[in-house]
């Protein structure tokens, strides 16, 4: 469908910010990298900043070096609405995944501008720190931090797979800001491609994103005994990467024989000795159970653990089951999901509603303040890749219903 005339951003403009920011960390397939807090963060968050001193907001940094670019309201004392995402990537991430929907927000905030628009409670653009999760662990650090799901010093104190510390990075890239974690917010918005395929298959222009899907999150270490490969018989072997294996397709079978939108994922597989003729003796994994019910969810987990535990007695292997991270289903709030959903009729953009499969600053916010989030389609429904891409039309439609439930929710004097 084509774009209707009277969008109140500037799509050229927005897509032009995307292209821009995609050139900080480019890699060779046309993805990005820029993990949290590494010279290429540092680089996407300094364009970031400048844009917005461009666009004439105030710009402040808290002590996770969350960034915070306000646009005044008439009234400077009520909280701001706030919108936002992150700008850290995947190892090889693609150029839209948290990026559009701090571009967006930016993109509303320069068109706010353009047409003089004031509104009653100050406005912010936030960067979120570390949402990915990839070079620190866990994600949405954050928005944790500033929500009081984690405490500033645990997070500080956080160690990546490169060996630096989260802290010692904040200094390095100038990102340790002074400001308090504690940040006030009327309300949150956040858009985001989709990272899956429902929109594109359905057709539809805008997921109106009425919450977030549960998340679990597992390490396991299975530990067998090491052996040569040659003396040792098969039958006295207690082999833990065959009993590992068992277990990775226990995981496998809890998602497929899940009712409703149920997912499981192992993601990291480690094997020690990692030597050819030994039988492997350790093996850790990681273990990702999702679901939009908590019951389902705690079953699910109920499940998993039950398989593991049995695999392991009749392996004569040992598993160590530990909790990593997780988060209920979290509903987003109905006023707010209705402005979004009242903004995409409003423009005609085909519209359905949608529970979010990923996790995203917004679970964490949802859980302190009214939240509301938007989708929008993703080609092939790909994420977390270098080829991931949008149709600028889309990123349009998105710009626009954010652009509208940020004035709904922010007011008119």
């Amino acid at each position: 469908m084509p774009l209707p005339s009277n969008l109140p951003i500037n799509a050229d403009r927005l897509w032009d910010s995307l292209a821009a920011m995609a050139k900080v960390g480019a890699t060779p397939k046309g993805g990005n990298c820029r993990l949290a807090l590494t010279d290429e963060d540092k680089a996407g968050r300094d364009l970031f900043v400048s844009w917005c001193r461009e666009a004439g907001c105030t710009v402040t940094v808290d002590k996770v070096g969350n960034i915070f670019a306000r646009r005044a309201g008439r009234d400077p004392d009520l909280p701001p609405v706030v919108m936002g995402s992150h700008l850290d990537t995947q190892p090889t991430g693609g150029r839209f995944d948290g990026v559009f929907g701090v571009l967006a927000a930016l993109e509303v905030v320069r068109s706010l501008n353009d047409r003089g628009v004031e509104t009653l409670h100050p406005v912010e653009v936030a960067v979120w720190t570390n949402e990915e999760g990839s070079r620190f662990s866990p994600p949405m650090m954050g928005s944790g931090v500033a929500t009081g799901v984690f405490t500033l010093e645990e997070i500080l104190d956080k160690v990546a797979q490169d060996g630096a510390r989260l802290g010692d990075e904040l200094v390095r890239t100038g990102y340790a800001g002074d400001a308090p974690v504690e940040h006030p917010m009327h309300a949150y918005l956040e858009a985001h491609i989709e990272q899956g395929p429902v929109l594109e298959v359905e057709g539809k222009e805008i997921g109106v994103v009425t919450g977030a899907q549960g998340q679990r999150w597992y390490e396991v270490t299975v530990t067998g005994v090491e052996a040569h490969a040659g003396p040792t018989p098969m039958r006295l072997r207690r082999d833990a990467l065959v009993a590992a294996s068992a277990m990775v397709q226990a995981v496998q079978r809890v998602g497929l024989e899940t009712p409703g939108d149920a997912c499981a994922t192992v993601g990291i597989l480690d094997v020690h000795p990692h030597s050819r003729n030994v039988i492997p003796g350790r093996v850790f994994f990681t273990v990702d159970l999702r679901h939009p019910d908590a019951g389902t969810l705690a079953e699910m987990d109920r499940r998993f653990r039950d398989a593991v535990a049995a695999i392991a007695e009749q392996a004569g292997v040992t598993a160590e089951v530990a909790d990593f991270w997780h988060f209920p289903p979290t509903p987003f709030a109905a006023e707010l999901v209705g402005r979004v959903r009242d903004a995409a009729e409003g423009y005609g953009f085909s519209h359905r509603d949608i529970v979010s499969g990923a996790g995203h600053d917004a679970v964490y916010v949802a859980g302190k303040v009214p939240t509301a989030m938007i989708f929008i389609p993703c080609e092939n429904g790909i994420s977390h890749n270098e080829v991931e891409n949008i149709a600028p039309a889309d990123g349009a439609r998105g710009a626009a219903v954010l652009f509208d439930a940020l004035v709904a929710t922010a007011g008119r004097p």
